[in-house]
Protein backbone atom coordinates (compact mmCIF):
# COMPACT_ATOMS: atom_id res chain seq x y z
CA UNK A 1 0.00 0.00 0.00
CA UNK A 2 0.94 3.33 -0.43
CA UNK A 3 2.87 5.55 2.48
CA UNK A 4 2.52 8.78 3.60
CA UNK A 5 4.84 10.75 1.67
CA UNK A 6 5.09 8.51 -0.80
CA UNK A 7 1.01 8.95 -2.52
CA UNK A 8 0.59 8.02 -5.82
CA UNK A 9 -3.00 8.36 -5.88
CA UNK A 10 -5.46 11.01 -6.05
CA UNK A 11 -6.53 12.02 -2.21
CA UNK A 12 -10.03 11.85 -0.98
CA UNK A 13 -11.05 10.28 -4.74
CA UNK A 14 -12.77 6.75 -4.55
CA UNK A 15 -14.61 4.65 -7.12
CA UNK A 16 -17.07 1.31 -6.10
CA UNK A 17 -18.12 -0.63 -9.22
CA UNK A 18 -21.57 -2.54 -8.86
CA UNK A 19 -21.41 -5.42 -11.15
CA UNK A 20 -24.27 -7.10 -12.18
CA UNK A 21 -24.09 -10.86 -13.81
CA UNK A 22 -27.18 -13.26 -14.91
CA UNK A 23 -26.93 -17.09 -13.39
CA UNK A 24 -29.83 -17.85 -16.11
CA UNK A 25 -32.27 -17.56 -12.90
CA UNK A 26 -30.79 -14.66 -11.07
CA UNK A 27 -29.54 -11.05 -10.88
CA UNK A 28 -25.72 -11.20 -8.83
CA UNK A 29 -23.36 -9.13 -7.84
CA UNK A 30 -20.11 -9.39 -6.87
CA UNK A 31 -19.01 -8.61 -3.08
CA UNK A 32 -15.40 -8.61 -1.54
CA UNK A 33 -14.88 -9.75 2.28
CA UNK A 34 -12.14 -8.23 3.63
CA UNK A 35 -9.53 -10.62 5.10
CA UNK A 36 -9.87 -11.46 9.12
CA UNK A 37 -12.75 -8.58 9.37
CA UNK A 38 -15.87 -10.09 8.71
CA UNK A 39 -16.73 -7.09 6.75
CA UNK A 40 -17.93 -6.57 2.87
CA UNK A 41 -17.66 -4.59 0.34
CA UNK A 42 -18.23 -3.47 -3.19
CA UNK A 43 -14.86 -3.90 -5.58
CA UNK A 44 -13.56 -0.28 -5.37
CA UNK A 45 -10.07 2.02 -5.62
CA UNK A 46 -8.60 4.65 -6.25
CA UNK A 47 -7.50 6.49 -9.00
CA UNK A 48 -3.42 7.38 -9.81
CA UNK A 49 -2.54 10.67 -10.83
CA UNK A 50 -1.83 10.08 -14.19
CA UNK A 51 -4.73 8.06 -14.70
CA UNK A 52 -8.18 8.74 -15.98
CA UNK A 53 -11.36 8.28 -13.90
CA UNK A 54 -12.32 5.46 -16.15
CA UNK A 55 -9.32 3.81 -16.55
CA UNK A 56 -9.07 3.02 -13.46
CA UNK A 57 -12.51 1.47 -13.29
CA UNK A 58 -11.34 -0.65 -15.63
CA UNK A 59 -7.97 -1.65 -14.54
CA UNK A 60 -9.71 -2.62 -11.09
CA UNK A 61 -12.71 -4.83 -12.55
CA UNK A 62 -9.80 -6.24 -15.02
CA UNK A 63 -8.30 -7.40 -11.57
CA UNK A 64 -11.14 -8.78 -9.97
CA UNK A 65 -13.14 -10.58 -13.25
CA UNK A 66 -9.91 -11.14 -15.35
CA UNK A 67 -12.13 -9.28 -18.20
CA UNK A 68 -11.18 -6.32 -19.73
CA UNK A 69 -13.94 -5.12 -22.34
CA UNK A 70 -16.81 -4.31 -19.74
CA UNK A 71 -19.91 -2.57 -20.26
CA UNK A 72 -19.50 0.48 -17.71
CA UNK A 73 -22.20 3.10 -16.87
CA UNK A 74 -21.22 6.22 -14.32
CA UNK A 75 -24.09 6.83 -12.37
CA UNK A 76 -23.82 8.53 -9.23
CA UNK A 77 -21.56 10.61 -7.23
CA UNK A 78 -21.69 9.31 -3.21
CA UNK A 79 -19.92 12.40 -1.13
CA UNK A 80 -21.77 12.35 2.64
CA UNK A 81 -19.53 13.77 4.96
CA UNK A 82 -19.90 11.04 7.25
CA UNK A 83 -19.59 8.10 5.15
CA UNK A 84 -16.09 7.68 6.06
CA UNK A 85 -16.38 7.88 9.58
CA UNK A 86 -17.68 4.05 10.51
CA UNK A 87 -13.95 3.02 11.31
CA UNK A 88 -14.25 0.09 9.46
CA UNK A 89 -10.88 1.20 7.05
CA UNK A 90 -9.13 1.26 10.22
CA UNK A 91 -9.91 -2.25 10.83
CA UNK A 92 -9.29 -3.24 7.65
CA UNK A 93 -6.18 -2.08 7.92
CA UNK A 94 -5.48 -3.45 11.34
CA UNK A 95 -6.30 -6.32 10.27
CA UNK A 96 -3.73 -6.74 7.24
CA UNK A 97 -1.12 -5.56 9.45
CA UNK A 98 -0.71 -2.20 7.61
CA UNK A 99 0.99 0.80 9.92
CA UNK A 100 -1.85 3.50 10.77
CA UNK A 101 0.15 6.65 10.78
CA UNK A 102 -1.30 10.30 11.44
CA UNK A 103 -2.75 11.57 9.22
CA UNK A 104 -3.08 8.70 6.95
CA UNK A 105 -4.62 9.53 3.53
CA UNK A 106 -6.45 6.14 3.61
CA UNK A 107 -8.61 6.70 6.62
CA UNK A 108 -9.34 10.89 5.40
CA UNK A 109 -13.01 11.10 3.83
CA UNK A 110 -13.56 10.17 0.63
CA UNK A 111 -15.78 10.74 -2.52
CA UNK A 112 -16.68 7.77 -4.55
CA UNK A 113 -18.06 7.83 -8.04
CA UNK A 114 -19.84 5.13 -8.73
CA UNK A 115 -20.31 2.50 -11.64
CA UNK A 116 -22.38 -0.16 -12.37
CA UNK A 117 -20.72 -3.06 -14.67
CA UNK A 118 -23.05 -5.59 -17.34
CA UNK A 119 -20.77 -8.29 -17.57
CA UNK A 120 -21.58 -12.29 -18.82
CA UNK A 121 -21.28 -14.46 -15.53
CA UNK A 122 -19.94 -17.31 -17.14
CA UNK A 123 -17.03 -15.59 -18.09
CA UNK A 124 -15.78 -14.02 -15.00
CA UNK A 125 -12.90 -15.66 -12.56
CA UNK A 126 -13.72 -13.97 -9.39
CA UNK A 127 -10.32 -12.69 -7.76
CA UNK A 128 -9.87 -10.87 -4.57
CA UNK A 129 -7.17 -8.01 -3.90
CA UNK A 130 -4.67 -8.32 -1.32
CA UNK A 131 -6.67 -7.28 1.23
CA UNK A 132 -9.28 -9.77 0.66
CA UNK A 133 -10.13 -13.86 1.40
CA UNK A 134 -12.88 -13.45 -1.48
CA UNK A 135 -14.52 -11.93 -4.19
CA UNK A 136 -17.48 -14.12 -4.80
CA UNK A 137 -21.20 -13.64 -6.64
CA UNK A 138 -23.82 -12.91 -4.15
CA UNK A 139 -28.19 -12.95 -5.08
CA UNK A 140 -29.18 -9.00 -4.77
CA UNK A 141 -32.12 -10.88 -2.32
CA UNK A 142 -28.75 -12.86 -0.48
CA UNK A 143 -26.42 -10.13 0.02
CA UNK A 144 -24.38 -9.75 3.49
CA UNK A 145 -24.15 -6.87 5.15
CA UNK A 146 -21.91 -4.38 3.54
CA UNK A 147 -19.56 -1.65 4.88
CA UNK A 148 -20.38 2.55 4.57
CA UNK A 149 -22.96 3.39 2.23
CA UNK A 150 -22.38 0.42 -0.05
CA UNK A 151 -25.75 -0.98 0.52
CA UNK A 152 -27.21 2.29 -0.80
CA UNK A 153 -24.61 2.15 -3.61
CA UNK A 154 -26.05 -0.90 -4.48
CA UNK A 155 -29.65 0.22 -4.32
CA UNK A 156 -29.29 3.14 -6.55
CA UNK A 157 -27.73 1.14 -9.12
CA UNK A 158 -30.58 -1.04 -9.26
CA UNK A 159 -32.85 1.86 -9.73
CA UNK A 160 -30.71 3.24 -12.56
CA UNK A 161 -29.96 -0.04 -14.40
CA UNK A 162 -34.21 -0.46 -14.00
CA UNK A 163 -34.41 3.13 -15.84
CA UNK A 164 -32.04 2.07 -18.70
CA UNK A 165 -33.98 -1.41 -19.26
CA UNK A 166 -36.32 1.01 -21.92
CA UNK A 167 -33.65 3.30 -23.55
CA UNK A 168 -30.33 0.95 -23.53
CA UNK A 169 -29.73 -2.39 -25.02
CA UNK A 170 -29.33 -3.93 -21.30
CA UNK A 171 -29.52 -7.74 -21.89
CA UNK A 172 -26.72 -7.84 -24.41
CA UNK A 173 -24.09 -7.10 -21.81
CA UNK A 174 -25.88 -9.77 -19.32
CA UNK A 175 -26.32 -13.04 -22.20
CA UNK A 176 -24.71 -14.98 -24.78
CA UNK A 177 -23.84 -13.66 -28.05
CA UNK A 178 -27.54 -16.14 -28.69
CA UNK A 179 -30.24 -16.32 -26.90
CA UNK A 180 -33.87 -17.64 -26.14
CA UNK A 181 -36.43 -15.48 -25.55
CA UNK A 182 -37.50 -16.94 -22.04
CA UNK A 183 -33.62 -16.15 -21.14
CA UNK A 184 -33.91 -12.51 -22.48
CA UNK A 185 -37.73 -12.98 -20.48
CA UNK A 186 -35.61 -13.92 -17.34
CA UNK A 187 -33.38 -11.12 -17.27
CA UNK A 188 -35.61 -8.67 -17.24
CA UNK A 189 -37.98 -10.17 -14.01
CA UNK A 190 -34.37 -10.20 -12.85
CA UNK A 191 -33.42 -6.65 -12.63
CA UNK A 192 -37.39 -5.67 -11.82
CA UNK A 193 -38.05 -8.10 -9.61
CA UNK A 194 -41.24 -9.28 -10.66
CA UNK A 195 -42.93 -11.98 -13.26
CA UNK A 196 -44.02 -10.73 -16.59
CA UNK A 197 -46.52 -11.93 -18.80
CA UNK A 198 -45.14 -13.78 -21.47
CA UNK A 199 -46.61 -12.89 -24.77
CA UNK A 200 -46.72 -9.11 -23.50
CA UNK A 201 -43.26 -9.38 -23.14
CA UNK A 202 -42.64 -10.91 -26.49
CA UNK A 203 -45.09 -8.61 -28.22
CA UNK A 204 -43.40 -5.69 -26.71
CA UNK A 205 -39.61 -6.74 -27.34
CA UNK A 206 -40.17 -7.66 -30.93
CA UNK A 207 -42.08 -4.43 -31.66
CA UNK A 208 -39.07 -2.69 -30.83
CA UNK A 209 -36.95 -3.70 -33.52
CA UNK A 210 -33.75 -4.78 -31.71
CA UNK A 211 -33.97 -7.95 -31.99
CA UNK A 212 -32.55 -10.59 -34.97
CA UNK A 213 -34.17 -13.97 -35.04
CA UNK A 214 -31.80 -17.23 -35.82
CA UNK A 215 -32.54 -21.24 -36.33
CA UNK A 216 -34.03 -23.16 -33.42
CA UNK A 217 -32.34 -24.08 -30.48
CA UNK A 218 -32.91 -28.36 -30.73
CA UNK A 219 -33.21 -30.03 -27.77
CA UNK A 220 -35.45 -32.09 -27.38
CA UNK A 221 -39.13 -31.95 -29.19
CA UNK A 222 -38.92 -30.15 -32.73
CA UNK A 223 -42.13 -28.70 -32.68
CA UNK A 224 -41.11 -26.96 -29.08
CA UNK A 225 -37.80 -25.91 -29.90
CA UNK A 226 -37.09 -22.07 -29.51
CA UNK A 227 -35.77 -19.50 -32.04
CA UNK A 228 -32.23 -17.89 -30.62
CA UNK A 229 -32.20 -13.97 -31.25
CA UNK A 230 -29.35 -12.00 -30.85
CA UNK A 231 -29.50 -8.28 -30.61
CA UNK A 232 -29.42 -6.25 -33.69
CA UNK A 233 -27.00 -3.95 -33.29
Amino acid sequence: MTKKGEISYLPNLAYDSVVFGFSGEKLKILIMEYHNTGLFALPGGFVKYDEDLNTAVKRGLKERTGIEDIYLEQFYCFGDSKRNATGEMKTIMEANNLPIEEENWMLERFVSVAYYALINYEMVVPTPDELSDSCEWYALDELPPLIQDHSIIVKKALETLRLNLERKLVGMNLLPEKFTMKELQKVYEAILGEELRRTTFQRKILSLGILKRHEKQYTGASNKAPYLYSFNV
